[in-house]
């Protein structure tokens, strides 16, 4: 069960709106928080995933101004579950806007799972910006990566589970690689296969980023709505190895060597194992690991909320 302690309590906007960034794509924004205080962004994970009501309470609200957007097809934006223009690099571009409409020069990075992925290609692409990071559940998009999640670790610790996420593929079907084969599902014409599709692809990932099952978590992953743009999006980007080198973020953690931060990381996290963030540590001494035992992969099992609560409340301390 959440431990709603560890957080700060909640809190509203008290700034929204929709910033057309191109392409068609309209994101939507809102500032929690103080105006004026210590500049923060949120990333949320997924890709195709959303900013929640939660999540702004990770900051203390009297020493933060805390920026947080869905990104490009996901949760309030437009168009919903798009996948047009809607990369690693439009991202980065667009938090860039983001930052300039928030009339600020530098702020914290926060992000988890996917979101650290992006917190690190921002941060590397552009490490003036940044004043810290705090990272939960890394993933940096490495071929071993998407094959544990997909293929080989991942599906031999949920066999069950694994077995609902191939049930969408037809049998004649079976040998081939599942994220080809979710391809031609998620952007079928048949509007039930597409749905039937993205539900199954992302009850497999609802279903295992918690240390427990989460009656919860599983039903918000397989309601129609989210599912769709969670699945579309984030095969999108799997599909696509995030437009990313091979082992490009932690190649080019040498731009962010100076950059002071904390990487959150659950022992018994199944998506993105342990080793994803020890490696990063390797690549980026000046990052602080916390490994929380007894956590799996979620930031709001009650450990990894911890660490993430004292890392915000560490900076904005000076």
């Amino acid at each position: 069960m959440t431990d709603l302690r560890t957080l700060y309590p909640p809190i509203q906007p008290y700034e929204t709106g929709m910033l057309d960034v191109g392409d068609g794509h309209s994101v939507y924004w809102e500032r929690c928080g103080t105006k004026g205080a210590k500049p923060a962004v949120f990333l949320h994970s997924g890709p195709g995933g959303t900013a929640s009501e939660d999540h702004r309470r990770q900051w203390n609200p009297d020493k933060y101004d805390i920026m947080l957007f869905d990104q490009r097809g996901c949760g309030r934006s437009t168009p919903h579950a798009s996948t047009e223009a809607n990369t690693t690099w439009h991202l980065v571009a667009d938090i860039e806007k983001l930052r300039a409409l928030m009339g600020v020069e530098r702020w914290q990075v926060f992000g988890g799972s996917w979101g650290s992925t992006l917190s690190l290609a921002y941060a590397e692409a552009h490490p003036e910006r940044v004043t810290e990071l705090v990272l939960r559940g890394i993933f940096t998009f490495r071929e071993e990566e998407i094959d544990w999640f997909y293929r080989s670790g991942v599906p031999k610790m949920f066999p069950d589970a694994y077995e609902k996420f191939l049930a969408p593929i037809p049998q004649d079907r079976r040998g081939e690689d599942p994220l080809e084969v979710y391809h031609d599902l998620l952007t079928s014409d048949d509007k039930e296969t597409q749905l039937a599709a993205a539900q199954a692809f992302a009850l497999w990932e609802g279903t295992v980023v918690k240390l427990l099952p989460d009656a919860d978590v599983t039903e918000t992953f397989s309601g129609g709505h989210f599912a769709l743009a969670f699945s579309r999006i984030e095969h999108h980007y799997m599909r696509h190895r995030g437009w990313l080198r091979e082992g490009q973020l932690l190649t080019e953690a040498r731009k962010i060597a100076d950059i002071p931060g904390v990487i959150v990381h659950g022992r018994y996290d199944m998506p993105c194992p342990l080793k994803n963030a020890w490696d990063l540590k390797a690549a980026w001494p000046k990052g602080d690991l916390k490994i929380v035992e007894g956590a799996g992969h979620s930031y709001d099992e009650p450990g990894i909320l911890s660490e993430l609560v004292t890392a915000t409340d560490r900076f904005a301390a000076g």
